[in-house]
């Protein structure tokens, strides 16, 4: 068991942790309210989590497992399993998951939705999403019915969050799929195209990547969805990179969204509203980021494969094959388009991306936190200065960024801290009802920024659920 000091650095009030194996404590500060331990480690690519009335844990692995987990001794069962799914790693397979509030209250059918990668008739990876209903103990699922399929997959930029409202509409997160970059440079992104009315008749989702959606429990398109470019769909907002979390608090939806090599963003989503991306990345101030559409180059296929479009990869501007370097200022701002509410973090012109703390993995260094989900805590929370605040769990260097909301709970404010570090890829966090405890989920693989500020090429903890309870 280790203890580190609070540290100050960079803006950001940081309290940082070494985790050991299952069930063993750790105290991470006096100066950290909370107490924490790993409640189990050796899942297999844990993906989500979610919280039951009775303060039960429900997981995902990407492999096609739905757990249960038990919130005080880690023990855990297989309660059903997906044959069908396509695993294609940390960002493919059965990713999202959200229960019915009425999910073990004696009142109705114990019902369940998830998200998962399949093979579709057209031997394409897609998306669908299911409703799973249990039984009274909610240990067999007995049911197993579409709610809305041949939506995109790929193993990469999937977003795959999916979350039940207040409103009773289901709400699903769709990356760009790895689009302009990486084996997908030639690959247009679609984050801007929106459905046509034939589209959406024919049920053919292809403008659906880079977008949230929602939709009624039945696949249905509500009636009071947006209306866009003319078009009423399943899309609620679009404009989205890889948007991996989303959260409500009251009746609105805050997101989190990974930039590209910097300007990780937190949004608050508003119906109809347009994001930016891929012209825009954080604010659209001209930092560290120019749009080029590598897609429409002259013999796309000859370009080396890239790794994102930040201004650097581009030398400053200059675009390979005739293609122009977009600015962010030369998108059309239209009245629906939203700026976030945080970035993770902006950076000046000129910064340089390759720190050699990361020679091996460079991406580990950039400004860029690499959110991968979202979490709210609530105003009568049990620590009183956590309370209505906003939580995202970063894979890059492990750890929790908490940032306050103002007395309306529609914007942050005021200083952003980071707590809960850890050489290990945070996964997921989710808060319990009364806010007694955090849980924080980890990869089972990967790379991260160490404690040390250097690559770290080993999880500390792998595929594990951490606990941290206030004190």
């Amino acid at each position: 068991m280790k203890k580190t000091a609070l540290s100050l650095a960079l803006g950001l009030i940081m309290s940082t942790s070494v985790f050991a194996k299952a069930g063993d404590k750790f105290d991470t500060q006096q100066a950290e309210p909370f107490r924490g331990k790993v409640l189990v480690e050796g899942l297999q690519s844990p993906w989500d989590m979610a919280i039951d009335r009775n303060g039960q844990l429900w997981v995902t692995e990407v492999g096609g497992n739905i757990l249960l987990v038990d919130a005080e001794t880690g023990k855990h069962q297989v309660i059903h399993h997906f044959d069908d799914v396509v695993n294609g790693g940390q960002q493919q397979g059965l990713l999202g998951l959200t229960l019915d509030p009425n999910f073990l209250s004696g009142n109705g059918e114990n019902v369940l939705y998830a998200a998962y990668a399949y093979k579709g008739k057209d031997s394409q990876d897609h998306t669908k999403i299911v409703k799973l209903t249990l039984d009274k103990t909610a240990r067999k699922v007995e049911k197993t019915e579409i709610v809305l399929d041949n939506l995109a997959s790929f193993i990469d930029h999937q977003g795959g969050r999916l979350r039940l409202g207040p409103d009773e509409k289901l709400y699903y997160t769709i990356g760009n799929q790895g689009a302009n970059q990486y084996s997908r440079t030639c690959y247009a992104d679609r984050a801007q195209r929106l459905p046509t009315q034939q589209e959406v008749d024919n049920k053919d989702f292809a403008a659906y990547e880079g977008k949230t959606l929602r939709f009624n429990i039945d696949g249905s398109i509500p009636e009071d969805n947006p209306v866009i470019n003319g078009v009423k769909s399943h899309v609620y907002t679009y404009g989205h990179r890889n948007p991996q979390g989303i959260v409500f608090v009251g009746d609105k939806l805050f997101q989190e969204e990974q930039g590209p090599g910097s300007d990780d963003e937190v949004n608050l989503l508003e119906a109809g509203a347009n994001y930016g991306w891929p012209h825009v990345a954080g604010y659209p101030d001209n930092q560290n980021y120019v749009y080029t559409s590598y897609a429409t180059a002259e013999k796309c296929n000859t370009l080396p494969e890239t790794i994102g479009n930040t201004k650097f990869e581009t030398s400053g501007g200059a675009a390979p094959n005739k293609m122009v370097a977009q600015k962010e200022t030369d998108f059309k701002q239209e009245e629906n388009y939203h700026n976030p509410l945080k970035t993770f973090f902006t950076v000046r012109n000129g910064h340089n991306m390759f720190d050699p703390n990361c020679p091996d993995s460079s991406y580990l260094c950039w400004p860029t936190a690499a959110l991968s989900s979202i979490a709210y805590y609530p105003k009568d929370g049990k620590v009183k200065e956590w309370r209505n605040s906003i939580l995202v769990s970063g894979l890059e260097s492990g750890g929790i960024y908490r940032m306050p909301l103002n007395g309306n709970s529609d914007d942050v404010q005021g200083e952003l801290y980071k707590h809960f570090t850890s050489p290990n890829r945070y996964r997921n966090v989710e808060v319990n009802h009364d806010g007694s405890k955090i849980y924080v989920m980890t990869d089972t693989a990967g790379v991260s920024l160490g404690l040390d500020g250097k690559q770290n090429m080993q999880m500390k903890n792998s595929g594990a659920i951490l606990v941290f309870e206030a004190k």
